[in-house]
């Protein structure tokens, strides 16, 4: 049996490494796998799958392939062109990013970019506050950058009237809301339009209509959020943030949480919900409160979902609620053991809505949730109210 390629331990693991030296000095996986104590499949399929990522990254002589990519990407294809002697003379290796090690790679270029945000210091805590309560204030879909114009769309939207509605709805609710110890701030996700500099959606890449360079976007957006956050903490002892990821917002979700979570680092009364899963869960007292933006699965799925994801906060709570966005709608369904919440936006429909006619009332809404008894008010508001 031909001897394994040395080369391939720069892809390999420990484990991996040992079954070449064993393979090469045994001569065949059958024997190598009785001297190291090892099923002869499981050393197969280690070998396979080590085979498999080194060619990933362009290794594979026994193909000619021997032009390796570094990370994070992989390759997507290789032509190789020969003499008429059958030597191979050129090779073309075309490159594609690795998703995973992309996201990786962000979010660890976003941590060392929060290193020189400076730290807010913090700020008085408010005498009063019922620490059986928790407030939840839920912002979604609410496409920070968007351009709407009220002839097509029914309400003109930019940048402006984005950060106008945010702040005075948000201040509405924080006043007709009891005085709960804890606030949720629950950026359910397509807080932004677009996800970079390309005003296109990052899945589909549909052309978004965009107000101004991203730059000014993330400029904006940043002070909204802050805004909110420092209004929540003048009347909460506790503020717990999510920013959820969106389908229009899946890279932005990642800076965000990495920006806030240093902005507040010195303040121990803010949490930053810090999760890479897109599904997100908070127990207060008997209460669960469950979130996802609605995006990867559909509400009648994650009751089950939740429960299984978390079993130990399912068991020790008894009431359940799970908050949604990404429909702009409210929609609201009861099943066994846990109730779904679907949001509207405060948004206003951008050409596509507005072209497929999709129309919703704009609201946004904050419950009030007992550690014991479960939801036990509600307050909306409109942009109508602010005007």
């Amino acid at each position: 049996m031909p001897k394994l390629d040395e080369g391939l331990k720069q892809f390999a693991t420990e484990i991996q490494c040992l079954y070449i030296d064993a393979v090469n000095k045994y001569g065949s996986n059958n024997k190598a796998a009785k001297a190291l104590g090892k099923g002869r499949r499981t050393l197969d399929q280690s070998i396979e799958a080590l085979m498999r990522a080194a060619a990933k990254k362009g290794y594979s002589p026994k193909h000619d392939m021997v032009h390796t990519v570094p990370e994070p990407f992989v390759v997507k294809g290789i032509s190789t062109y020969y003499n008429r002697d059958g030597v191979a003379s050129g090779q073309w290796v075309k490159t594609t990013l690795d998703e995973q090690l992309k996201a990786e790679a962000i979010r660890e270029s976003f941590i060392a970019m929060a290193d020189d945000l400076p730290r807010l210091e913090p700020v008085q805590r408010p005498l009063i506050t019922n620490d059986k309560l928790c407030n939840l204030f839920t912002i979604t879909d609410f496409h920070m950058g968007m351009l709407a114009n009220e002839k097509e769309s029914g309400a003109d939207w930019d940048l402006k009237i984005a950060e106008a509605t945010l702040t005075s709805c948000f201040e509405q609710m924080i006043l007709s809301t009891p005085q709960a110890k804890t606030a949720f701030v629950n950026q359910l996700g397509d807080f932004l339009h677009s996800d970079g500099i390309m005003p296109v959606t990052p899945t589909s890449g549909h052309i978004v209509d965009q107000d101004g360079r991203f730059a000014k976007i993330v400029t904006v957006a940043l002070r909204v959020l802050r805004r909110v956050i420092d209004i929540a903490l003048m009347r909460h002892e506790n503020v717990v943030v999510l920013m959820a990821e969106g389908n229009h917002d899946i890279t932005s979700s990642i800076w965000l949480r990495v920006m806030f979570k240093a902005l507040y680092e010195n303040e121990p009364r803010v949490q930053v919900i810090d999760s890479e899963l897109p599904y997100y869960q908070y127990q207060h007292g008997k209460t669960m409160l469950a979130f996802h933006h609605g995006h990867l699965s559909k509400n009648d799925s994650l009751p089950l979902l939740f429960a299984s994801q978390f079993p130990k906060v399912w068991g020790d709570t008894t009431k359940r609620y799970c908050h949604t966005g990404h429909r702009h709608h409210v929609e609201e369904k009861e099943h066994s053991g846990m109730k779904v919440i679907q949001h509207s936006t405060l948004a206003a429909r951008d050409a596509y809505a507005s072209r497929g006619g999709w129309i919703s009332e704009r609201e946004a809404t904050a419950i009030t949730y007992h550690s014991e008894f479960g939801q036990v008010a509600r307050n909306t508001v409109t942009p109508e109210m602010l005007t």
